[in-house]
């Protein structure tokens, strides 16, 4: 004896639709591509998702997500930069709305006063300026320039030479424990320092033990490098380095030294 039997969905239409949009908005594929042109289509240059409308806005990336793929693959970099990045922006956004006292400040003014902030203000604030300078200071082979002769002069006398300094900030940012930031910044006295700063802090916080100008700074959140590198942060930091977008690093330097805002 044969056992039919005969299934007819009930799944209305709209039902359908919506479960593979929800599908489709998980795996960040949008409905109208195929998995195989998902997979074959470089990655465009980036824009900015929306945030809640407010004073900041999230930066779109100067290059396209996979234009660093030899040391940062693509996924990373649209995970960093629209999931982390993106939710900082939003949660300083919303977290401003319910401070007026503070309406008007800049970015900078508001890390100046660090110290009295609330910390739904204060990191995420933090998290939006460094990440800002991030995407700048790296950029795709052919683009990151030369160092200035004067940047140049500047870490001969500081670090002996550029090892020297890559030196430093290799240290710095193995000896960060947990998340943090490594930098290198312009003190008072015009000489370059590097060190490190926790969670989201930076050397312009009012509070912060390191202080001075960033000129370089690098992100050691296990978020910027997990994907292709697992736990090794040493391999991650060796490979970044080669990433330096120098002419903008060089950039900073002499607007730091002439007492102009980066």
């Amino acid at each position: 004896m044969t056992l039919r039997i005969d299934w007819q969905p009930t799944v209305r239409a709209g039902t359908l639709f919506a479960s593979a949009a929800v599908l489709a908005a998980c795996m960040s594929v949008p409905l109208t591509a195929s998995a195989s042109t998902q997979t074959t289509q470089p990655a465009a240059a980036p824009a900015a998702p929306a945030v809640p409308q407010g004073p900041f806005q999230l930066p779109a990336l100067p290059y396209a997500y996979d234009a660093l793929s030899g040391v940062i693959d693509a996924q990373t970099m649209e995970l960093h930069h629209q999931r982390h990045h993106g939710a900082q922006v939003t949660g300083l956004n919303t977290a401003l709305a319910n401070a007026p006292q503070l309406a008007g400040l800049s970015l900078e003014q508001l890390l100046a006063r660090s110290s009295t902030l609330p910390p739904a203000i204060r990191n995420n604030a933090g998290g939006h300026w460094n990440h800002s300078v991030f995407w700048t200071i790296m950029a795709p082979e052919g683009a990151r320039g030369e160092v200035s002769p004067a940047l140049m002069a500047a870490i001969t006398r500081d670090f002996g030479s550029l090892d020297g300094l890559r030196d430093q900030f290799r240290a710095a940012s193995m000896n960060r424990f947990g998340s943090g930031w490594s930098w290198v910044v312009v003190g008072a006295d015009g000489r370059l320092v590097v060190g490190s700063t926790p969670n989201q802090d930076n050397p312009l916080m009012d509070d912060s033990p390191l202080h001075g100008t960033p000129i370089l700074g690098s992100d050691v959140w296990e978020h910027a490098y997990y994907l292709r590198y697992q736990n090794r942060r040493a391999a991650y930091v060796d490979a970044w380095w080669s990433l330096v977008n120098w002419g903008e690093v060089s950039r900073r330097y002499e607007a730091a030294v002439a007492g102009g805002a980066s």
